[in-house]
């Protein structure tokens, strides 16, 4: 069977950036998603296309086909004081790379990621962390199947971000869940 729209499919990968190993699968614990559904990167799910278990590719995505170019307006000074809890600012989440869930007015979540802490503010960079980066993958298809009415119940199985739990609620993807580089087994 071949990795093509709405099978569920398993990868093996790797991803470098800068020369460093960015992110991994775990030994026996491939990646699976729903096959054309934007669940992954299109340009991932590309190249990967009409592969089957076994097959093996590498591939470099520029960072226009990643998480896109840095945007310079998405690092902003807030004021330090939006970051206090029970009257006191929250010094134990307030270190250079630190990543910190906020929302916006609109009750958009985001995740930033602390550039720089003053006495009055704090930079924070809410650009994606891959993005602006030239991504390396070597992927190995392990599995290819048919999609099963359990597939499509709506979970998270990423271990690192405390597994099973709604995609609506902590995981989607990009927002940091605590998955390395966002990549969640969400369907």
């Amino acid at each position: 069977m071949k990795a093509e729209q709405n099978k569920m499919v398993g990868v093996d990968y790797k991803l470098t950036v800068d020369g460093q190993i960015a992110d991994q699968s775990r030994p026996g614990q491939p990646l699976e998603f729903i096959f054309g559904t934007g669940m992954l990167l299109p340009k991932f799910e590309a190249a990967i296309e009409g592969k089957e278990p076994g097959d093996k590719v590498s591939f470099t995505l520029e960072p226009k086909d990643g998480y896109g170019e840095l945007i310079a307006e998405a690092i902003v000074d807030l004021p330090k004081n939006i970051f206090m809890v029970d009257g006191k600012v929250a010094e134990d989440i307030l270190f250079v790379g630190s990543q910190v869930p906020m929302s916006d007015a609109q009750g958009n979540r985001m995740m930033g990621i602390v550039k720089e802490v003053g006495d009055e503010t704090v930079k924070m960079d809410f650009n994606h962390p891959m993005a602006g980066k030239t991504l390396n993958f070597e992927v190995e298809v392990v599995s290819v199947r048919d999609v099963t009415p359990e597939d499509l119940q709506g979970h998270c199985s990423c271990e690192s971000c405390g597994g099973d739990h709604e995609c609506g609620g902590e995981c989607d993807h990009n927002d940091g869940c605590g998955c390395g580089d966002g990549h969640c087994d969400c369907h």
